[in-house]
């Protein structure tokens, strides 16, 4: 019988993993099926431009998976048993010899009040197409308040005020503008929202959101009839409650092939995945992390049940960190491995180009997991047998 493989979440990390083993694995041999809540492949880099009204592509998963042989299965995963290797899907149920978990991660709220309640969020098309209906509505002078002076949130708010200069549009940010990267591009983004007439918080932490706008900690009031949060993203609790190893965020913990610690037919990538990178440090929930990371779990899965020894090393570090600035304007910081600022960077409008081809090479690599011609192989071990050969 044919090895099943199952693949949890068609975001960036699963959606190559699914790809790249169809590439790999022979057809008679194996059954591969992705499994997701939507039809379509979204783009997630590119949540901040769907809530600004911009239009996206739509990718069908069956269009991206067309005559690979991956079965697309469009449903919401409620359970994962890892000891009876079945996955519930609302009333279903999957069963599966290999298990590729990458359901992702959402937008977190952190406990603080108010936020579920009143704020909107863009960690994916649903609640990016609802702040994008609320901005719609705004009429000239109305204030939008992002919370969340990361990638996600710096991207939200110049989108936001380069789409809509008539609008008031705040930014608070927990520590100073752009702290973690150079001098040089800390300047620059000063610039651009000097630029695009952003006001800045800085040193802010949010105590309470309502409907007109948030508290901080030390009791300031920050008017906004749109609070837009993006002040961290949590994973979604399946795994935390399986009898997987998960770390205390909920990540399924993994070795240096994507292989769950506790759980040999489980591989988890993505966000989903605690994984140690360059100089120990955990992988950052990005799509940086989450491609090479479905390269090698994908590589590993294929190299076990195919009988080979030699498993190839995926790059698991970093180059760059690229924010886009609206529509014409970005950085690029140039980083070490581990991810620290180097002194290099792009800006302007050649950053802004740069973003652009890495958006389009990560969605083009869903459907060129591999991008050159490859042999896909037999398996050697049976369905029963595949646990002890993957160890």
């Amino acid at each position: 019988m044919k090895h099943r493989i199952v693949v949890l979440g068609a975001g960036y990390a699963g959606a190559i993993a699914a790809g790249r083993l169809a590439r790999r694995l022979h057809p008679d041999d194996t059954q591969i099926t992705i499994v997701n809540a939507d039809a379509d492949f979204v783009e997630r880099v590119r949540m901040h431009q769907l809530a600004t009204g911009q239009h996206l592509k739509r990718r069908p998963l069956t269009d991206v998976y067309a005559g690979t042989g991956v079965e697309v299965r469009v449903a919401r995963v409620t359970a994962v048993d890892a000891d009876r290797r079945t996955v519930a899907l609302g009333a279903d149920e999957i069963a599966y010899d290999t298990l590729v978990y990458a359901l992702g991660s959402t937008g977190a709220d952190h406990g603080v009040p108010g936020v579920a309640e009143h704020a909107y969020d863009i960690a994916g098309r649903p609640s990016a197409s609802r702040l994008r209906d609320r901005l719609a509505h705004l009429t000239a002078g109305a204030t939008v308040l992002v919370v969340g002076g990361g990638l996600t949130g710096l991207e939200a708010v110049t989108e936001i005020a380069e789409a809509r200069p008539d609008l008031d549009v705040t930014l608070a940010a927990r520590g100073a503008l752009g702290d973690w990267l150079t001098d040089k591009a800390q300047q620059h983004l000063r610039g651009v929202c000097a630029r695009l007439g952003i006001t800045v918080h800085e040193q802010t932490d949010i105590a309470r959101v309502d409907a007109t706008g948030a508290v901080t900690s030390d009791g300031r009031v920050i008017p906004a009839q749109v609070t837009v949060w993006t002040a961290g993203f949590a994973v979604h609790p399946i795994a935390a409650a399986t009898t997987l190893t998960v770390a205390g965020t909920g990540q399924i913990v993994v070795d240096a092939t994507m292989r769950s610690v506790s759980h040999p037919d489980v591989y988890a990538v993505g966000d989903a995945a605690l994984a140690e990178g360059p100089g120990g440090k955990p992988l950052r929930m990005s799509c940086a992390s989450g491609a090479p990371m479905a390269w090698q779990a994908a590589d590993a899965i294929a190299t076990r049940l195919t009988g080979r020894t030699k498993i190839p090393k995926a790059p698991l570090r970093y180059f760059n960190q690229c924010i886009s600035l609206g529509r014409r304007d970005g950085l690029i910081q140039y980083v070490t491995a581990d991810d620290r600022a180097r002194p290099a960077l792009l800006k302007g409008t050649l950053a802004a180009r740069y973003k652009e081809v890495v958006c389009a090479g990560a969605a083009w690599s869903i459907s060129h997991p591999i991008p050159y011609p490859v042999r896909r192989h037999r398996i050697v071990a049976t369905r029963t047998e595949s646990a002890t050969a993957a160890s």
